[in-house]
Formats: structure tokens, C-alpha cells, sequence
């Protein structure tokens, strides 16, 4: 598989006012490098303030790092315009409930997306696509489109961004816990949108969680993060099997056990 998205180097370093005057320095993400081969779901796993999330931020061109670059097919994405960067790498974010404007009835997002990522569509073609990428995340049109984000649950509004995103057809998927704020029932859905998404379309995807069971379930490899480096990485089965690395001992440690057999599902 030819490599789609290569970091190299990625720093990310947040510095703010001491109490005494002096500066406080942070080091989110410490000199990260990893590559995304196409066709492939990459889990980066790790616990809160491991640095996933910043990581992200920065592939998506969200922060500037404070050194190293990322790549996409070769060429620094910040020297790519946003139009077109967007039109081949999309987020999914956790938190569905600040990622919609509530003023606004659902139909607005897809109606944002139309008018600046895709506006060779035509308002025929419009619906019919609208319904095509709301029934592949189990939704109809007519139940979610005119509704608030208020008036949906959590999944729903999941399920809705994961539309959004697919309606754009990128390349490459970026899905921050993309599951933490919906109900167990839906999670397996999602999951499965997924990875349906990769064994059907080709599509290319990191997918980020401190939920080293689910990562087992969709990802081909895995990245494990700790303080803003990457402390162990390789196939699904390697990193679950045969962790080196006392920080995914404990995070597997904390997967639940039927006797002493791991709960773990591929």
C-alpha cells in the first residue's frame, strides 16, 4: 500500500503565563512521526491529555505545529490550499453537540458543505445525495434534516457528522472518539460504518480513542501515545497480544476479562 498521509517530527508545544512571571511550557505532542498507508485504519489509542487529539488538530490543519510537518501524497499541507485539502481530508470530533450550531436546523450544515466544498452540485442532485449518505449512517432525511440539534440524541447528531463527512468523499477520515458521546447501542453501529467505509469505498482512516477494544476491533494497526510521544506501534494483534510497553500492559489490563480471557473482538 503507497503511503497517503506521512508526519514527521510533529511538535506541538503551548506556552502561557507563569504565576511568578515566568513562561509555563507544554509539550502536547513530542516529536511524533508515523505514516497512514492508503486503504488502511489507523488507531491512535492513549488516555486524555496523551496528545491524540492535538495530533489531530494539526493533521487537519486546525493548529500550527511548533516543528516538524505533515505530508499528504507528498506535499506539506500547509502549502495546500484549504479548499482543496478539505476536499480529501475530513473530521469527525467527538463532541457532536458543539459541532453543529444550534440556531440552526440540521439542513444548514449540509447546506454549508454544498456552497463551499461542492458547488458543481446541482439542487437536484442535492436531496438525492443528501438521502444516499443519510441512510448509509441508518438515517432518513425527512426525520433529521429540519430538526434542531436539540431535538436529536446524541448518536443521531454522531451519525449526522459522519453524513457530513461522507457527503464530501474524502480520502482520508480522521474520527476523534467518535463513539464517546453516543449510547453502547449505537457504537457497534458506527464502528461498522467504518469499517464498511474502508472494505467497500477504499477509504483511508485514523481513528482515535482511549478505548483500546474498539480500536482492536476496527483498526489494521495502532499507534500507542503517552505524554505526547509514541511509545509502542504495530499490527492490531501485536500491540493487544504481545505489548512491550508497561503503558499498553496497563491499558489492555483495563479491558474487560471473562475469566482470563480478554473481551476483545475483531
Amino acid at each position: 500500500m503507497s503511503t497517503l498521509l506521512k508526519v514527521e517530527n510533529l511538535t506541538k508545544i503551548f506556552t502561557a503565563g507563569g504565576i511568578f512571571g515566568g513562561k509555563l511550557r507544554i509539550v502536547a505532542v513530542d516529536n511524533v512521526s508515523f505514516e497512514c498507508k492508503k486503504g488502511e485504519i489507523l488507531g491512535i489509542i492513549g488516555e486524555s491529555g496523551s496528545g491524540k487529539t492535538t495530533t489531530m488538530k494539526m493533521i487537519l490543519k486546525l493548529l500550527k505545529p511548533t516543528r516538524g510537518e505533515v505530508r499528504f501524497r507528498g506535499k506539506d499541507i500547509w502549502t495546500i490550499p484549504n479548499k482543496t485539502y478539505y476536499r480529501h481530508v475530513q473530521g469527525i470530533f467527538q463532541d457532536p453537540y458543539s459541532s453543529i450550531n444550534p440556531v440552526y436546523r440540521v439542513r444548514h450544515l449540509f447546506d454549508n458543505i454544498f456552497g463551499n466544498l461542492l458547488e458543481d452540485v446541482s439542487s437536484n442532485e442535492r436531496s438525492e445525495l443528501l438521502a444516499e449518505v443519510l441512510e448509509k449512517v441508518q438515517l432518513k432525511a425527512e426525520e433529521v434534516l429540519y430538526k434542531y440539534s436539540y431535538e436529536l440524541s446524541g448518536g443521531q447528531l454522531q451519525r449526522i457528522l459522519l453524513a457530513a463527512c461522507l457527503l464530501v468523499d474524502p480520502e482520508l477520515i480522521i474520527a476523534d472518539e467518535p463513539t464517546s458521546m453516543i449510547d453502547a447501542s449505537m457504537r457497534v453501529t458506527v464502528l461498522n460504518v467504518l469499517k464498511d467505509l474502508r472494505e467497500e469505498e477504499g477509504k483511508t482512516i485514523i481513528f482515535i480513542t482511549h478505548d483500546i477494544g474498539q480500536a482492536f476491533y476496527i483498526c489494521d494497526r495502532l499507534l500507542v501515545m503517552r505524554r505526547g510521544k509514541i511509545v509502542e506501534e504495530g499490527s492490531a494483534e501485536e500491540v493487544v497480544f504481545h505489548p512491550q510497553h508497561p503503558y499498553t500492559k496497563r491499558l489492555i489490563a483495563d479491558v474487560p476479562k471473562l475469566g482470563k480471557k480478554l473481551i476483545l473482538k475483531r
